[in-house]
Order: C-alpha cells, then sequence, then structure tokens
C-alpha cells in the first residue's frame, strides 16, 4: 500500500459561491436567473454556459447528497431528516421549472451543432427527452413522491426484534437465519416476520399513495402509465419494455432450472421433507455461517488489501476513502436498511454506506459498492456533470464485475481453502439465484403500473402468481401465508427508486462474460474494464459494453451459454 495519497481537494468554483447557502431560495435564485437570461452569442459564450451549468448541477447534486447519508446514517436524526426534506419539498420544486428553461435555452442554441461526440450526443438526446417530459404541475407531485420515500426509509429503520433480551436489527437478524441450529433460526424468522408484519399496513398505504402519485405525474407528461413515463425519464434509449419481457422468459427458461437443483440439493442435504423460509441460508456443511470479519474496519482493510491485489488503482481507492472517511459501515439501531455508494460530484470522492455484520455476504456488499466507488474515481475528470451521471446498466456493470473478479483473490480472505471453496459456492450459486428474484421484482413492477388502480388484495395476489413464475416453488410457505404476499415490502427499490432493478440482472450477465474473460486474461481484461468505467456516460450501453469486452444481450442463447459457464465453474469446487 502507498504510504502517500493523493488526496481529492474540491475544486475551486468558477460560478457558485463557496459560502452559498442552499437552504435559502433567495440565494438560489438568482444563480439560475443568471443562467437562464444569460446573453449567448460565441460559442467561447455557450462552453462556459454549459461549464457553470455543470458545476451549479454538481454543487446541488453533492450538496443534497451529503443531506441525505446524514439521514441515512441516523435515522433518528431529526435534524438531518428536516434538513433533507426541506431540500426536496422547498428549494428542489423551484428548481425544477428553471431546469427546463435552461434545457430549452441549451437544445435552441446554434452553437450546439459544433459540440458532436464525446458525449455530447448522449447528453443531448437526455436533454431533449427531459423537455419532452417536464410538466410543472408534476414539481408538486415528484416532492410529494419523495417525502413518501423517505417515510418509507423512516418506517424500516425502525423495524429491529429483540431476541434473547438484546434488540437487533434485521440485518443482524440475519446472521441468526445462517444458524446451523434450526429451532433458533425458526425463532428468529417468526419474530422477523411478526415484526415486519406490523408495518405492512403501513407500507401498502405508502406504496398506494406513491402509485397514484406517480400515475397522475405520467398522465400529466401525456403517458397511459408511469412505466412508460418513467422508461423514457430513465433515458432507457437501448432498449424497451418487450425486451423486459423477453429478459423475464430467459430467466424462467434457462435459469429457474439451474436453481431449482440447488434447492433440491439444500433440501437432500439438510434431511427434511420440506423446506421452511427459514432454512435457505443455513450452510450445507453443518458448520456455522463464514465470519471472515470482526468489525467493519476489519473488513475495510482487508478489502483494501484484496483490491491492490485487484489492480493498484483500485486498491488506491479505497484507501483514498478511508482517510476522507467516506464510509459509514457496521449495521446500528437506527441506520436506515440497505447499502449504497453515493456519488459526490464536487470533490468527486463518493461515500459508502451499508449494514456490515461481519458474514461473508457484507464482503461481496463492500467489494460490489467498493466497485461503484472505482466507476466514481474514474469518471470524475469527465469535463460535465451530465457525463458522471450514469445509467443504471453502465454503473452495475462496474460493482457485480467487481465481486466475481474479486474472487480471484479471496485466498486474502479466507486462509482456510474449504472456507474458501465454500465461499466461491456460495457466491456462484447467488450470482444464479438472484436472477429470478430481479426479474421478479422487474415483473412485478409491470404489473404495479399497468393495473395502477388495483386494491391492496390484488397487489398481493399478483405477487404470489408473478412469485411462482420464477421460483422453484421448493419453500413452503403454508405457516407464513400473510408474510408471503409481503416479503415485496424489504425491497427498497419498489419504493424509493421505481423500475431500478432489472439493471442488476442485466448487469450480471455482463459480469459473468468479463469475469470470464478476466480468468483468461487479467490485465486485459482490467484494462478494459477501466477503459469502459472512465467513459461514465458519454457513449450508449451496448458501446460502453463492448469496451468492457462483452455484449448488452439478454438472449436465451447468451444467458444459456453464461449460465452453461458458471455451472462448470461450479463443477471444479465439487
Amino acid at each position: 500500500m502507498k504510504n502517500t495519497l493523493d488526496i481529492p481537494q474540491k475544486p475551486a468554483r468558477k460560478f457558485i459561491p463557496e459560502n452559498l447557502n442552499l437552504d435559502e431560495w433567495s440565494e438560489v435564485e438568482p444563480l439560475l436567473k443568471d443562467l437562464a437570461d444569460r446573453n449567448i452569442s460565441t460559442k467561447e459564450d455557450f462552453n462556459k454556459w454549459l461549464l457553470d451549468r455543470s458545476e451549479m448541477e454538481a454543487v446541488f447534486a453533492e450538496n443534497v447528497g451529503r443531506r441525505y447519508i446524514k439521514m441515512t446514517v441516523n435515522t433518528k436524526d431529526e435534524a438531518a431528516a428536516k434538513s433533507y426534506e426541506h431540500f426536496v419539498t422547498n428549494i428542489n420544486p423551484k428548481i425544477s421549472p428553471f431546469d427546463d428553461v435552461l434545457n430549452k435555452k441549451l437544445n435552441d442554441s446554434s452553437f450546439k451543432k459544433d459540440l458532436k461526440g464525446g458525449g455530447y450526443d448522449i447528453y443531448f438526446r437526455g436533454i431533449q427527452s427531459a423537455i419532452e417530459l417536464y410538466r410543472d404541475e408534476n414539481n408538486e407531485l415528484f416532492a410529494k413522491d419523495a417525502q413518501l420515500g423517505q417515510k418509507y426509509g423512516s418506517v424500516s429503520g425502525k423495524q429491529t426484534i429483540t431476541y434473547k433480551g438484546e434488540e437487533i436489527t434485521m440485518q443482524q437478524a440475519g446472521t441468526h437465519l445462517k444458524s446451523t441450529d434450526r429451532g433458533e433460526r425458526k425463532e428468529v424468522f417468526d419474530l422477523t416476520a411478526k415484526r415486519r408484519l406490523e408495518d405492512a399496513e403501513e407500507m401498502d398505504s405508502i406504496l398506494t399513495d406513491m402509485i397514484k402519485i406517480r400515475t397522475e405525474a405520467a398522465k400529466n407528461a401525456g403517458f397511459d402509465n408511469y412505466r412508460d413515463y418513467k422508461f423514457k425519464a430513465m433515458g432507457r434509449f437501448d432498449y424497451e419494455v418487450i425486451d423486459c419481457f423477453n429478459f423475464h422468459e430467459s430467466i424462467a427458461k434457462e435459469i429457474v432450472p439451474i436453481v431449482k437443483t440447488f434447492a433440491e440439493e439444500r433440501k437432500s442435504k439438510l434431511g427434511y421433507d420440506t423446506l421452511k423460509p427459514y432454512d435457505l441460508s443455513v450452510s450445507l456443511d453443518g458448520k456455522p455461517p463464514l465470519k471472515p470479519f470482526t468489525s467493519g474496519e476489519e473488513m475495510l482493510d482487508k478489502t483494501i488489501e484484496l483490491f491492490y491485489k485487484i489492480d493498484t488503482y483500485c486498491g488506491e481507492r479505497l484507501e483514498i476513502m478511508k482517510e476522507m472517511k467516506h464510509l459509514d459501515l457496521e449495521s446500528k439501531t437506527g441506520k436506515a436498511p440497505g447499502g449504497y455508494n453515493y456519488p459526490l460530484y464536487e470533490i468527486g470522492v463518493p461515500f459508502i454506506f451499508m449494514n456490515s455484520v461481519g458474514l461473508h455476504r457484507d464482503l461481496v456488499t463492500m467489494v460490489h459498492e467498493g466497485g461503484h466507488a472505482v466507476h466514481s474515481f474514474l469518471s470524475r475528470d469527465l469535463p460535465l456533470t451530465s457525463f458522471k451521471s450514469l445509467t443504471s446498466e453502465i454503473a452495475e456493470l462496474a460493482s457485480m464485475s467487481m465481486e466475481l473478479i474479486s474472487m480471484e483473490h479471496w485466498d486474502s480472505i479466507y486462509d482456510n481453502k474449504e472456507d474458501l471453496k465454500k465461499a466461491k459456492k456460495e457466491q456462484l450459486e447467488g450470482v444464479l439465484e438472484v436472477l429470478p428474484w430481479v426479474a421478479t421484482v422487474d415483473a412485478y413492477q409491470h404489473w404495479l403500473y399497468e393495473n395502477a388502480n388495483h386494491t391492496v388484495t390484488e397487489r398481493h395476489a399478483a405477487w404470489l402468481e408473478i412469485s411462482k413464475k420464477f421460483s422453484t416453488n421448493t419453500t413452503d410457505w403454508s405457516d407464513y401465508k400473510d408474510y408471503q404476499n409481503v416479503t415485496w415490502q424489504k425491497q427498497l427499490h419498489i419504493f424509493e427508486v421505481p423500475f431500478y432493478y432489472i439493471e442488476y440482472g442485466m448487469a450480471q450477465l455482463g459480469a459473468i462474460a468479463l469475469w470470464r474473460n478476466y480468468k483468461r486474461n487479467p490485465s486485459k481484461t482490467m484494462q478494459q474494464y477501466k477503459e469502459a468505467l472512465a467513459l461514465g456516460y458519454t457513449k450508449s450501453i451496448p458501446e460502453v459494453y463492448k469496451t468492457a469486452g462483452v455484449e448488452f444481450d439478454f438472449s436465451k442463447t447468451y444467458v444459456s451459454e453464461l449460465a452453461s459457464f458458471v455451472k462448470e465453474e461450479l463443477n471444479k469446487l465439487k
């Protein structure tokens, strides 16, 4: 590891005042008016205007990002929650009309034609789409939607159970589901299910309100449903709704049968007549779950070492984040669930948030978010903030590829060969097992918005029906029917980032292909990986994948080919 690191510094601002108070609209509005009213008479004026707008976007995005981070690190911090809520309800809705004015100003400029390639075509394509979608009346609706998302996070963050006299988070409860004691697993699962059911009605109410708001916004913009609106809003220029349905079919036909063999093996090795929901995480070797870390700090240090083995640049980036304290890793009461890498566009150093409890799964999460972080660093010097605002299909390729590539160096985490083999087997089975879940969540979201007037009862029934299509149907839920109806409620994407989920499946396929390349030629693959990530969003999704040396393809043929490769690698671990 390096003794001296080149710690990034926030660049001096050229347009936005250093002491700008983003809580005060009276300070924000003049800057937006400057951009809206500025005379652009030369190519130089136009370029300066683009850079000033880009700086403004970076400052605003980082400011709200830091508010979000502070709020999720401690959901009990009322001041942090109010700070975030103030921005999304009182400031952001006032910015949106100016965004539309600025988009039109850019789109109408005669100097736009002088900027070809280098990402500008992709950027201008997005600007045109934003102009077509914008409606003044939607600003208030989106502010309400953001408030509901905040409410979901708050409800989730408060979910804990008391086990053996100790209050533990849902993430910590998950460690007990890996126990070799079936009685312990059942007890903890029962407590968890009961606790989630206490909030089930409120969660349904939140989603009902969200669907109503989102559907109204879509209709305001001239769309039949929110799904079609969201596809355009997310910039899904490189594939269509039918491609998602094709992905679903490929997973159902090519992956589910393989995953079913994993379930049958589990039932056989455990010696049970039926598998219960609390039997799905316990190790089949009868040993306690892998616990490679005793603290978040140890996990971070070992991951840094791991990243250095993969690529020096990658190791240095995580070490910089540690030095700058841009990580919050351990699970604790009051902390929001999940994990994320939040890009901070002004400083250019992201923030990693997660809920580690010391298990092997935490290593995978840490590596996943670390892949996102490396992506943030590689794209930080692109000239416009919009070039760094990644489409999810590209972003998840970076993170999911890092999971599989890192596996080649897990001997630095596990010195015991059997533990190493066990960890790899868990990872590879998980790679395939996640794909049906991704298809389930995505198909469910299509249903939710294609049938926006559904009742809660119909919603639960649809979840069960869709789940059946992508399930191995080997787990007996008969004792937990009520809970099974609402298991989707723990998937925060449905609430906070609708339709952002199929990207994980698409990127998983790309990651398998990239890992296959890495096994053949590590140095070339890492070079291609970094070159692809450095593009940010300056090329189409297929072009970025091609730069990484893989295909953007989810046909049955391609899915079958990649699944066969994973099966071959699993056979080597027997």
